[in-house]
C-alpha cells in the first residue's frame, strides 16, 4: 500500500503547547497559565442578539463574504479605529476565526516556493500555514533587547528576491510586544521598496496598554499590499464563536473568498449577528476587559522584579514572556518541572520558535485570585532552583 499521508504533514510539528494541556487536564489542584482565552465570558447582550437570531430562525447559510450588515459594521469600526477605509462588498472576507484567514490568505497569495518572512516567537500556526500553501518560511529571530520587536534591519537582512510575504504579528503572541508607529513605518518603507505583501495579524489590537494600536494598513502605501487580519476571540471574549475577518484590497479578498466558497460556504450564521452586536455596542465590555488584564499585567510584573525574574515589559496581548535563563535549564525542563513539583503549567517558549529557547510564556487571561495563587507556587520552585546551585 501507497503512503496516504502526505509528507508536508507528517513532517509538521505538532502545537508544543498541547502536551502541557493534556498533562493539566489530569492533574487535580494544578493552575493552568497557558490557555490564550479570556477567562470572562462573551458580553451578555452579545450573547443575547446570538440567541434572539436563532428565536427568530435566523439559522440559513449567509453569503460566502459574510453577512453585509456585519462587514459594514467591520468597515465602520476599521475607519474610526484606525483610520483605514474599506468597501464592504469588496473589500472584507468574514472567516471562521482569524486563523483561517491566516489560512487563505497565504493560500491565495503564495506560488510554490515563494517566501514569507515570518518574525518569531509568534504563533504557532504561521510557519505551518506557509508550508501548507507551498510557500517557504524565512524565519527571523527576534531578540529581548529589541523588546520583540521587529526591527527594520532585522527585516531587511532576510529579504531575498524570492520574498513575497511578511508576516506581521503584532500585538504578539506569546511575547506582548507591540509595534508603534514608527517602527511600522520603517517596515512600510522596505516593503513598498520590495514589493513585499504583509499579512498583519491584529487579533489582540485592543489589548494595547501603551498608546493607540496602529495598523501598517494605515500607512501611505500600504492599504493597496497589506491583508489586515482580526476578530472577535480575544477583544470581546468570543473564542467559541468562532469569528474572523480579513479586510484587504479587493483582488486578494475576492480569492481568498473562493478559497473559502470551496473549503467553508460562510462563517456561522448566529454568531455573524452576535458580532454585529458587539461591534455596535461593545466598545464599554472591551475597556473593562482591557482594564482587567491591564491589572493583572501590572500585577505579575511587579511579582516577578519581587522574586527576580527577569522580563521586559510587555504592552499588548495578555502574555508576558519571562527569562529563565539563569536556572541553566531548557524552557521544556522548567516547565515539566514545574508542572510536576507545583502544579502549575506555563508554556515552553519554543512553542513558538527555537528562538523563545529559555523563556515561557505565561498568559494572565486568569483571574487575580489565580495568578496570586500561581505565584507563590513559582516563587517556590525558583527558589529551590537557586538553592541547588
Amino acid at each position: 500500500m501507497r503512503e496516504p499521508i502526505a509528507k508536508k504533514v507528517t513532517d509538521m510539528k505538532p502545537s508544543g503547547i498541547r502536551k502541557f494541556f493534556d498533562i493539566v487536564s489530569e492533574m487535580p489542584d494544578a493552575i493552568s497559565l497557558g490557555v490564550g482565552e479570556p477567562d470572562f465570558d462573551t458580553p451578555w447582550h452579545v450573547r443575547d442578539e446570538g440567541i434572539y437570531s436563532l428565536e427568530r430562525g435566523r439559522t440559513f447559510y449567509t453569503s460566502n463574504s459574510g453577512l453585509m450588515e456585519l462587514r459594514s459594521e467591520i468597515c465602520r469600526f476599521t475607519r474610526s479605529h484606525y483610520g483605514v477605509s474599506y468597501e464592504p462588498a469588496s473589500e472584507v472576507l468574514i472567516t471562521v476565526g482569524g486563523s483561517e484567514a491566516i489560512d487563505i490568505g497565504l493560500r491565495a497569495m503564495l506560488e510554490q516556493g515563494e517566501e514569507v518572512i515570518i518574525p518569531e516567537p509568534s504563533y504557532v500556526s504561521y510557519v505551518p500555514c506557509t508550508i501548507m500553501a507551498g510557500g517557504t518560511p524565512v524565519v527571523v529571530n527576534l531578540k529581548e533587547e529589541n523588546e520583540f520587536r521587529l526591527t527594520a534591519e532585522e527585516l531587511e537582512a532576510a529579504i531575498t528576491p524570492e520574498t513575497k510575504v511578511l508576516i506581521l504579528p503584532f500585538p504578539n503572541n506569546p511575547t506582548g510586544a507591540i509595534m508603534e508607529r514608527s517602527d511600522l513605518e520603517a517596515i512600510a518603507k522596505l516593503c513598498i521598496e520590495h514589493d513585499i505583501f504583509v499579512l498583519s495579524d491584529e487579533i489582540y489590537a485592543a489589548l494595547t496598554y501603551k498608546g493607540e494600536h496602529a495598523t501598517i494598513a494605515s500607512l501611505p502605501g500600504m492599504k493597496d499590499r497589506t491583508i489586515l487580519i482580526n476578530g472577535f476571540s480575544k477583544a470581546y471574549a468570543m473564542t467559541g464563536w468562532r469569528l474572523g475577518y480579513a479586510c484587504g484590497p479587493a483582488n486578494i479578498i475576492e480569492q481568498m473568498t473562493k478559497i473559502h466558497q470551496y473549503c467553508i460556504m460562510c462563517a456561522p450564521t448566529t454568531s455573524q449577528y452576535a458580532a454585529v452586536e458587539a461591534l455596535r455596542h461593545g466598545d464599554r465590555d472591551v475597556e473593562e476587559m482591557r482594564q482587567a488584564y491591564n491589572e493583572r499585567r501590572r500585577f505579575l510584573l511587579h511579582e516577578f522584579k519581587r522574586i527576580g525574574l527577569t522580563c521586559f515589559e510587555p504592552f499588548g496581548a495578555f502574555y508576558v514572556f519571562p527569562s529563565i535563563k539563569e536556572f541553566g535549564m531548557t524552557s521544556d525542563e522548567f516547565c515539566t518541572g514545574l508542572l510536576m513539583a507545583k502544579k502549575v503549567a506555563v508554556v515552553p517558549g519554543t512553542a513558538f520558535g527555537d528562538c523563545g529557547e529559555g523563556f515561557v510564556r505565561i498568559s494572565y487571561a486568569y483571574s487575580i485570585e489565580n495568578l496570586k495563587e500561581a505565584i507563590g507556587r513559582i516563587e517556590e520552585y525558583i527558589t529551590e532552583l537557586r538553592n541547588r546551585k
